[in-house]
Order: C-alpha cells, then structure tokens, then sequence
C-alpha cells in the first residue's frame, strides 16, 4: 500500500475552495481547548471533556507522536483567510493489513450548516484513496448523531453492519454505528 511509503515530512498541507487542512500546531491550543470543551460538539464523542489548557498540550504531543509514527494524520481545519482552528479531522486507527482507516472530524459550532465539513471530508477522502492508498475509510458515529451519520451518507458511506457484528462482538453493546467507504479502485 502506498502509506507504507508515505513521508511525513513535511506534514500534508491540503486545501478546498475556502479551507486550509494544516499541521495541529502548539498555538492552536487555545481554540482546540474551545472545541475539544464544547459541549455540544462533545454531545456524541466518547471522550472526557478537556477543561484546561494543559490537557489540550497533552493531547498536541500525543497527536505528534502518532504522526511521527505513522499511525495517524491529523488535521487543523482552518479558513483560507485565517489561521485560526475552526475544527480537526483525522484518519486513525490505521488498519495497514486491511488498507482501511478511520475517519473523524469535528467543527466549532460557529462554523457548522455552512458546507465546511463536507469540504474538507470530501478532500480527505481523496487524499486517502488517491495518496495514501486505503482501500477502506470507516466512521464510527454515534447512532443519534443525525447530522454526522448523514454527512456520511452524502459522502456514500453505507452502513457496515458485518463490521458492526464484529465490533459489537469485541466491545458489546455501544451506540456508535459504523459505516464504510470503499475505494472505486478496491473492486
């Protein structure tokens, strides 16, 4: 597969028509703290809400490493006229035996309804496919989040419910549900 191949350096810059996918930078701190403690953003997410700005630092050095690893990629979504983050999006838990990764993203309130997400999951399903080479992106949101599960559909994913019999096999009953999009290449 062509991420086994991937350099990392430099980190991919990637752009649409009005948003900058950049590098997770340690300025961005204070605006991931705003995300990673809203509560409505963190509605849905399986994760405690970070309340201070140490957290958030922890967390910036977490994503580094698994970048520098080659386990992840990990994006600030940024407006094309401001550095400022206005969300992340991310490929993790890279599945390299099965040429599949999981897809998440998440946007600061002021910025949703406005087509930015499908802007930047549209280019991050192009870079995984064409770049990278996965044969498979998974996501894995909660079944109640409606506006996530239809970005998805939008996007073509489908409902994975073989994948949902193995996960729910291993982890037992969740709420999350998964779908998958295959690569028009995978056959």
């Amino acid at each position: 597969m062509a991420m086994q191949n991937q350099g990392l350096a430099p980190f991919p810059l990637l752009t649409t028509d009005r948003l900058i996918l950049r590098k997770l930078e340690m300025d961005d701190a204070g605006e991931l703290l705003k995300l990673r403690s809203d509560e409505s953003v963190n509605k849905y997410l399986e994760r405690p809400k970070s309340t201070t700005i140490n957290e958030v630092i922890e967390f910036i050095n977490k994503i580094e490493t698994g970048i520098s690893k080659n386990e992840s990629f990990y994006w600030v979504i940024s407006l094309k006229n401001e550095s400022k983050l206005i969300g992340t999006i991310c490929l993790w838990n890279l599945d390299k035996e099965n040429s599949r990764a999981e897809i998440g993203y998440e946007l600061l309130p002021g910025y949703q309804g406005k087509g930015l997400m499908q802007e930047a999951l549209s280019k991050i399903i192009e870079y995984a496919f064409q770049t990278l080479g996965f044969k498979t992106i998974t996501a894995y949101p909660d079944s109640a989040n409606e506006r996530s599960v239809r970005i998805l559909e939008k996007n073509n994913f489908r409902r994975d419910k073989a994948l949902e019999d193995e996960y729910y096999r291993e982890w037992g009953s969740v709420n999350e549900v998964i779908y998958s999009l295959k690569s028009k290449t995978s056959g």
